[in-house]
């Protein structure tokens, strides 16, 4: 994606071996990675009812018996949480196993071996951090290999580890598997909401695709969301996928879909790790709300390049959801 391909990430120590140096009694967490204003927020766990993530069956969204039910959850899930969990999916729990296994491996060798793979300057794909473009930025705890999986001839091979000996197809059967299964939600998502299916599905169906595999070391010192105010952790059922709305689906659907604030959290006792495929549309496009989601001729937010909205993503800090806000049309 050349929105990724432009905007690089300034150098910044490896948080593996920090963590080993950090987790001795008598070291400090660097301040750039301390959160004051997180931990001073409410979290609600064990939440039931209508405080629960909502949790989506592809099955009973495909059965014609039991998809417009399903389609009415779904539409819930999206104009109210942004996130919701999806089961029954269909992507084989070998190919998510391999996908868990190799990302531990990688991140499991020596750094100079990961470092055969670092990100080159004005470019997020390799190994490193993402989106770091200031040196008081606060900074994730975190290491990542980013990497562009789609359309196949994009792939940039340089950056694709050969070790562990099957992390390459390991990354592309994961990549092949969720194709469909993201291009099937996009059409449920539109016909949930009243939209034609192939609103949605026409804007990302042969556009690029990225993976971010992010490598959390334990830290002395679970993912969560933010709704209306408050953090809710994520405890999802096993096998269970996590789906983001994101800003882009936001605004395309004049807010009848919400993009909310989402944070990974670390533990103090063990490792983490988060693989996140990420689906695009044309960095040609345009973004602005689409007519099939514009019904009382209400347009909510103003239009941007889509590579201008990309590269305001990828400088500005994790402040909440301003650069959706100051896309807001006054009503």
């Amino acid at each position: 994606m050349a929105g990724a391909r432009s905007v690089g990430s300034l150098p910044v120590p490896n948080v593996q071996a920090l963590a080993e140096i950090c987790n001795d009694p008598d070291e400090h967490i660097p301040e750039r990675y301390i959160r004051p204003e997180a931990s001073s927020e409410e979290v609600i766990n064990n939440y039931q009812g209508d405080m629960a993530i909502p949790i989506i069956d592809l099955k009973k969204l495909l059965c014609p018996q039991s998809s417009e039910e399903e389609c009415v959850k779904l539409r819930s899930a999206c104009q109210y949480w942004g996130f919701f969990l999806l089961i029954n999916h269909g992507v084989p729990d070998e190919v998510i196993a391999n996908l868990k296994r190799d990302i531990v491996d990688f991140f499991s060798q020596p750094l100079d071996t990961k470092k055969e793979y670092t990100q080159l300057p004005n470019s997020l794909e390799g190994y490193g951090q993402s989106f770091v473009f200031s040196e008081d930025q606060k900074l994730d705890w975190a290491d990542m290999l980013y990497l562009h999986v789609h359309p196949s001839d994009s792939r940039d091979l340089r950056f694709w580890p050969t070790s562990p000996a099957s992390f390459r197809q390991s990354i592309d059967a994961y990549s092949s598997e969720t194709k469909s299964l993201a291009l099937c939600l996009f059409e449920f998502m539109a016909k949930a909401v009243g939209a034609k299916p192939e609103s949605l599905l026409d804007l990302f169906e042969e556009q690029p695709r990225g993976l971010r595999m992010a490598y959390y070391p334990p830290c002395r010192q679970a993912d969560k969301i933010k709704k209306d105010g408050k953090w809710f952790s994520i405890d999802a059922p096993n096998g269970a996928l996590i789906a983001n709305i994101g800003d882009t689906l936001e605004i395309l659907s004049n807010g009848k879909f919400r993009s909310v604030e989402h944070r990974a959290v670390i533990n103090p006792n063990k490792e983490r790790i988060s693989a996140a495929l990420f689906h695009y549309p044309s960095e040609n496009m345009v973004i602005s709300p689409l007519p099939e989601f514009v019904k009382d001729g209400k347009v909510k937010y103003r239009s941007i390049s889509y590579l201008d909205f990309m590269k305001q993503i990828f400088t500005q800090q994790l402040d909440g959801k301003n650069r959706v806000e100051v896309l807001k049309l006054d009503q």
